[in-house]
């Protein structure tokens, strides 16, 4: 088993790279859990439903033309499709090393300008899915 030193990921955006600017990522993914339980049970009885994905991500701000705020702040409320790699690479097949998590996803927030005095400018980002999240661990 290898760990990661989390430090290079990819960010991707309708295919633009911006991993550059993230200061923080995650994917969430989970699953509704439904209550099956019916009479003459003991406990609750679950089952899994629909799935959900989410991707939260923190970056540092920059209003140049066709850089963060460029291509966010339109975004909010539409579909796109978005890209994350932990490693800023190939992605490669060798045991699962750098898997690709795409999807379409819909910008539910965005905050174009968050910090405290004296920090780097940040402007945290939350994309809701829109269809599936797929996980490929071929190499590319």
């Amino acid at each position: 088993m290898s760990t990661l030193h989390f430090r290079n990921a990819k960010f991707e955006a309708n295919g633009t790279d911006l991993s550059d600017h993230v200061a923080s990522i995650a994917i969430n993914y989970a699953s509704e859990m439904l209550d099956e339980t019916a009479m003459g049970d003991s406990s609750r009885i679950h089952k899994g439903g629909l799935k959900d994905w989410s991707i939260e991500v923190t970056p540092h701000q920059d209003f140049a033309t066709g850089e963060w705020d460029a291509t966010f702040f339109s975004l909010v409320g539409t579909t796109a499709c978005y890209e994350v790699r932990p490693q800023n690479i190939c992605a490669t097949s060798g045991a699962n090393a750098n898997p690709i998590y795409s999807g379409i996803g819909v910008i539910e927030s965005y905050t174009p300008i968050s910090g405290d005095v004296g920090t780097l400018l940040d402007a945290p980002l939350t994309i809701q899915s829109a269809g599936d999240l797929s996980r490929n661990a071929s190499a590319t």
